[in-house]
């Protein structure tokens, strides 16, 4: 077996970092009282815990009991469905919310770790066959979300996946001179929806593989001169879901970055501040909001990458083979 790369390493200890500080921090993903409020701040209670569920699932799937990082990725996965009640509360926000895609999509993420809430399931699969929710306008990579999350509970719907997908910035191939953030975070999802978010890399099509793997090492390069460190994040997870890993050279670079860019605590900021402060950036730790999404995305990346090495290393296990290289 070939001697793991330093670039793995790094993003292992990036990604060992990055869970001790969510794990530290894991009560700024608490729900507060207004869950379930008509005016609450969605972007500010389900979406951080979903996201973090997400993580965990996905993590938890690279990572064999014997692994030192499984425990505290599954204790995680277990605080965030605590505070949805086993499932309660989402069941409760389903009555309240019926045509709400968010309480589905939160689900979903528990669901595919086998947390479920019969109740919950029931009721969504209801109102998923009337018209009114198939109709619902949606932007084609929110759509391609919505379906996954519909998938993962059982619920199918006759609606042609390769034809959301036509609609969306990187299904339509387009020039890429045109990539900007916006651009960015969308590619990101859509890579990450057909994939399960990095369980099935089949799932993506020949077509985008092949451009990806011509134009996103140069997209990269641009978001980590800019210190765009979460969406540098993501796109270092879409890689990890090619066939063809990035380049030694490319991979080293970009881990060394983020590494570099972290606070000592193992937080991340989304991006890095303006104005000279940058320069000690790193001394300060940034506050919960601007950086508890990519810390996860940085131990995501990590995690897809390690496992990347081992398909192409052809070792078995998640960590067969890489345990001790990695420490």
């Amino acid at each position: 077996m070939r001697q793991v790369g330093a670039h793995v390493r790094t993003a292992r200890r990036v990604q060992e970092d990055a869970f001790a500080w969510l794990s530290a921090h894991r009560e700024g993903f608490a729900l507060g009282a207004d869950a379930l409020a008509p005016d609450g701040t969605v972007n500010g209670s389900w979406k951080p815990l979903g996201e973090l569920a997400l993580v965990c699932t996905s993590v938890s799937r690279c990572t064999p009991p014997s692994d030192p990082l499984h425990a505290p990725v599954r204790d995680l996965l277990d605080y965030a469905w605590r505070q949805t009640g086993q499932g309660e509360l989402l069941a409760r926000l389903q009555r309240l919310e019926p045509f709400a895609t968010y309480p589905l999509e939160v689900y979903a993420a528990f669901a595919s770790a086998g947390l479920r809430h019969a109740e919950y399931e029931a009721a969504a699969a209801t109102v998923a066959r009337s018209r009114g929710w198939r109709l619902a306008e949606q932007d084609p990579t929110r759509r391609l979300g919505v379906l996954a999350a519909e998938r993962r509970i059982g619920v199918l719907r006759p609606e042609d996946v390769p034809g959301s997908l036509g609609r969306t910035w990187l299904g339509g191939l387009p020039e890429p001179w045109t990539f900007e953030r916006f651009s960015g975070y969308a590619l990101t999802h859509v890579v990450f929806h057909l994939t399960d978010w990095g369980r099935d890399p089949a799932g993506l099509p020949a077509e985008l593989r092949t451009y990806l793997a011509d134009w996103l090492p140069a997209w990269l390069d641009t978001c980590l001169e800019a210190g765009m460190w979460d969406l540098s994040c993501e796109l270092l997870a879409v890689a990890a879901n090619l066939p063809q890993p990035l380049d030694p050279v490319s991979a080293g670079d970009a881990w060394d970055r983020i590494a570099a860019a972290r606070h000592a605590t193992g937080a991340l900021r989304e991006e890095r501040p303006p104005g000279p402060a940058s320069a000690t950036a790193t001394e300060y730790e940034p506050d919960f909001a601007h950086c508890y999404h990519s810390t996860l995305m940085a131990a995501f990346a990590a995690a897809l990458t390690a496992a990347q090495h081992r398909a192409d290393d052809g070792t078995t296990g998640p960590y067969d083979g890489l345990e001790g290289a990695l420490r």
